[in-house]
């Protein structure tokens, strides 16, 4: 799932067993509900900062549930192979993105909007990384489970929570060599495209379809605005427009404002019910200027959207680059 919040669903019921597990299991950890919260770091244990206060984690932690996409991604990222994750809606369950080796019987372990308490249980994690976007609502039930470390959201935070589950993982030196590689790819496109005054002078619009909803035009405060600003890439007036600087959504008689030199689009859901051919079929959308100069790029939606992490990143570096570049 993306930075975007699509409509909540109600979530499912945790059965009666479970619940008795549950308050089994609070009635003899204390108040602290089971994640050992205070007494600082041990030799078994360390603290971690998280939305919902300090957390104590396994030092090594070794069976992980993750269930979002961009835990997803840092976990794999960092060489960590979880147990169980929630489901996308790619064929496999899991983001195409990531190396095939470390997803491979990762049980699934429900929505992303309704993880499967049960499931997740089965699994004994001992540790979860989520946020609190996300599943803030659940974080009593889960941090019954296992130790839960919640970031505040997702999205254009995601560098700073890439940090947060790099501490609760115990891999703060492969974060840093992960930051640092991202950085140099990075500038190397720059200096693809003619250095940061020539990439400046580049107007990307990131339009997004999705089922059910008006045309999005993203913003510079989400994940892939800020991919776009590590490029150096300007944008045009109308992102400043977004609420909260996420998105602006806008009718297909107005993707006019979508204007730009590039245009980048995805699209999440069913196409037409997205209303993706009537508007690129449109005269509007054929008048842009990054159509009339064949500078109209459609990419992956579970990739720019929904990878919200450092692998999804360097791969769309990638892509931008060729894409800007040919």
């Amino acid at each position: 799932m993306s930075s975007t919040t699509l409509p909540f669903r109600r979530a499912l019921p945790v059965s009666a067993a479970l619940a008795g597990v549950l308050t089994l299991s609070a009635c003899g950890s204390g108040s602290d509900g089971g994640q050992g919260a205070g007494g600082g770091d041990g030799a078994n244990t360390r603290t971690v900062t998280t939305a919902m206060g300090d957390v104590q984690v396994p030092a090594e932690p070794k069976r992980v549930v993750v269930l979002d996409t961009a835990e997803l991604d840092s976990a794999v990222t960092l060489g960590v192979k979880p147990v169980g994750a929630t489901r996308t809606d790619s064929p496999s369950g899991f983001p195409a993105h990531l190396p095939v080796g470390m997803v491979k019987d990762v049980k699934i372990v429900g929505q992303m909007l309704e993880p499967s308490m049960e499931a997740i249980l089965a699994l004994k994690p001992d540790l979860i990384l989520t946020s609190k976007l996300r599943h803030g609502g659940k974080y009593a039930e889960l941090k019954q489970i296992a130790p839960t470390v919640m970031t505040e959201g997702t999205g254009p935070s995601w560098k700073e929570n890439f940090l947060v589950h790099a501490k609760a993982l115990g891999k703060e030196a492969e974060a840093g060599k992960t930051i640092a590689d991202y950085s140099a790819r990075a500038a190397e496109v720059t200096a693809a495209l003619g250095g940061k005054k020539q990439a400046g002078r580049t107007k990307v619009s990131m339009v997004r379809f999705v089922e059910g909803m008006d045309v999005c035009l993203y913003g510079k405060k989400n994940y892939i605005g800020t991919v776009l600003a590590d490029v150096g890439l300007d944008r045009p007036p109308v992102t400043d427009q977004a609420k909260d600087g996420f998105i602006l959504t806008v009718s297909p008689e107005n993707i006019d404002r979508a204007d730009a030199d590039v245009i980048f689009h995805s699209v999440y859901g069913d196409p037409k019910k997205a209303k993706v051919p009537a508007v690129t079929g449109g005269p509007l959308w054929k008048n842009l200027t990054a159509v009339k100069n064949d500078r109209v790029h459609a990419v992956n939606d579970a990739l720019w959207m929904q990878g919200i992490g450092y692998t999804a990143a360097d791969k769309i570096l990638g892509e931008l680059q060729e894409a800007l570049t040919a």
